[in-house]
């Protein structure tokens, strides 16, 4: 469809929005669409009804898919909806009215600050330049709260080695500067050595983490090498970059750091998606409560 390819184009050029993003809302439209044309193919998007729509979440739910992820779909359609009327393509946003689903509260999966010192501490890490590797990515994973995405667009003049900082490109492109430890310091130093031993590109514009094969890294590659790792340390189901990203905030949290500094260094936008960090401290405030206390 001629106008969802203009609002992607939109997303992508104008607003900046990253490439998962824009695969994200295409996904989410598409399934609107392919509803639309199995059930109501004699409409077009002038003459779509609120009632429609609401048909399509409720076939979306008998499907059993999460309510997060209909939720994600009814913000894509409230977006792509809001610009066909700001382009004068509709009369009326139909979808503006359209409630999300209520959903229960999921607490971030992390692993315990005693997992992660088992995995940095007690785990071989192989001295090849996989292992090599594997070792980077999780501790850079661990100290410094960066998402997938984020890791993997890392070039080599990203790291600061002098100053003790990295640079991280996030959503719509902004950017971050994160301070990073002497030990991380000394990982990325010995990745870079194993990467030149091999002959892998060091241009200071060049991708900085490469497959073996000295191709860029992809989000599945990535997942693997975390999840065969955590493996050693955790049973949890959840073994992901994420759950990197999640320990990286509670285990911040946790000893002390205030919710503004978690916020800046994670690159959120506002402190509220920070603040679900608070419900796993107060968990262990809890659990510390009553274990000390008295009467608890």
């Amino acid at each position: 469809m001629v106008e969802v390819k203009e609002f992607l184009d939109k997303m992508s050029y104008e607003n900046r929005y990253s490439s998962n993003t824009i695969l994200a809302y295409n996904n989410d439209l598409s399934s609107f669409l392919s509803f639309l044309n199995t059930h109501h193919p004699e409409l077009d998007l002038q003459h779509i009804k609120l009632n429609i729509v609401r048909q399509w979440i409720a076939n979306l739910s008998e499907s059993g898919l999460e309510s997060s992820s209909i939720n994600r779909k009814i913000t894509s359609l409230r977006t792509f909806f809001a610009y066909l009327k700001k382009e004068s393509k509709i009369e009326f946003n139909i979808v503006a009215d359209v409630k999300s689903l209520k959903q229960p509260k999921n607490l971030p999966h992390y692993l315990t600050e005693q997992s992660m010192n088992s995995l940095f501490d007690e785990i071989v890490f192989d001295t090849d330049y996989k292992g090599v590797l594997s070792k980077t990515v999780l501790l850079l994973f661990y100290y410094t709260g960066i998402r997938l995405s984020e890791l993997l667009s890392l070039k080599n003049s990203d790291v600061d080695y002098f100053n003790e900082q990295i640079k991280v490109v996030g959503k719509r492109n902004k950017q971050r500067i994160i301070p990073i430890g002497k030990e991380l310091i000394l990982q990325l130093k010995a990745y870079q050595y194993e990467k030149q031993k091999l002959g892998f590109p060091m241009l200071s514009n060049a991708k900085m983490f490469l497959t073996p094969k000295g191709n860029a890294m992809y989000p599945k590659f990535v997942y693997r090498m975390v999840n065969d790792k955590l493996n050693n340390v955790t049973t949890q189901k959840k073994k992901s970059p994420h759950v990197l990203r999640h320990s990286f905030a509670t285990h911040m949290l946790n000893n002390g750091a205030d919710l503004n500094t978690i916020k800046e260094i994670l690159g959120h936008e506002s402190l509220s998606a920070t603040q679900i960090y608070t419900h796993n401290n107060i968990d262990q405030l809890k659990s510390v409560y009553k274990q000390a206390h008295p009467k608890a």
